[in-house]
């Protein structure tokens, strides 16, 4: 009776482990990822590969005239981190599904905003309201044969690079644009203008806050209230920073009108602490 305890024991730890047991083999199309800097933005694709395994790809796997995901599994999918042209055809930032119609001489290019689908949408799930982007690109053929579906970005400029898809003796290039320049020129030109009004302020805040060169305080923050314009927060630092140095008349009429300010745009926290200052320095006059 225990030895048939003892089997049946044996016998069920061995269902449940059987069971539970998983065997993972590699993906038939694995996923792969490119993540490439185009300019100053992010370009991102994700796709799944599948390999030729002797089969004839284009115009037999995958027909001639159809749309496809451009990949297995699930749609290909393109993000931008910023505003790109592909082809010279604005798109915004953001993610799509890469769909394509491959052709003897020429394929589809179809860049589409709803990236929910798992392969191509059904006909009548096909929105053109959701086409972002569609064109025409040449086909080129490669000399060796591509085993395995690979997507790259290739030509790589300041101004943008081409997403080039390859596979048996297949290879399709995607311009994509970037506007480098104009970023390029504003930064260059902020910074070529000097400090902004902001970066004033900050500085003299800080002397004031850690003690250090008052006078140096006092330009800057006036150089703030120059350039940006009177707010009270700026002239309630810079009556701070006069009575410092000892310039409490002209911190009283500095504070005085940081809460004329205040009070006109609705603010009564810099009046009091204006009010509370005020009424100290005029005892040190």
């Amino acid at each position: 009776m225990m030895k048939s305890y003892y089997f049946t024991t044996l016998i069920l730890l061995a269902a449940i482990t059987a069971g539970s047991a998983q065997i993972k083999t590699p993906a038939p199309s694995p996923v792969g990822y490119i993540r490439q800097e185009v300019g100053l933005i992010k370009v991102e694709v994700e796709y799944s590969r599948p390999s030729m395994k002797g089969r004839k790809i284009f115009g037999g796997l995958v027909p001639f005239g159809e749309m496809w995901r451009t990949g297995a599994n699930a749609s290909t999918k393109v993000t931008f981190s910023e505003n790109v042209q592909v082809n010279n055809i604005s798109l915004d930032k953001g993610t799509y599904a890469l769909y394509t119609i491959p052709g003897d001489k020429e394929w589809t290019i179809i860049f589409y905003k709803n990236t929910t689908f798992w392969g191509t949408p059904e006909p009548k799930d096909f929105k053109e309201d959701d086409v972002a982007a569609r064109f025409k690109a040449p086909v080129m053929t490669t000399t060796d044969k591509i085993e395995t579906l690979t997507m790259h970005i290739a030509g790589l400029r300041n101004n943008g690079a081409d997403l080039e898809i390859m596979w048996e003796n297949t290879r399709v290039s995607i311009p994509i644009l970037v506007d480098t320049d104009t970023k390029v020129m504003t930064d260059i030109k902020a910074t070529m203008a000097g400090p902004k009004a902001g970066d004033y302020y900050a500085a003299a805040r800080y002397y004031f806050e850690e003690g250090k060169d008052m006078q140096q305080a006092l330009e800057w923050v006036n150089k703030s209230l120059e350039m940006g314009g009177e707010k009270f927060w700026i002239l309630r630092l810079k009556a701070n920073i006069q009575a410092t140095l000892g310039m409490y008349k002209d911190a009283i009429t500095t504070a005085n009108r940081s809460t004329e300010l205040a009070k006109a745009d609705g603010n009564t926290d810099y009046p009091r602490m204006n009010d509370s200052s005020i009424a100290e320095w005029k005892k040190k006059i």
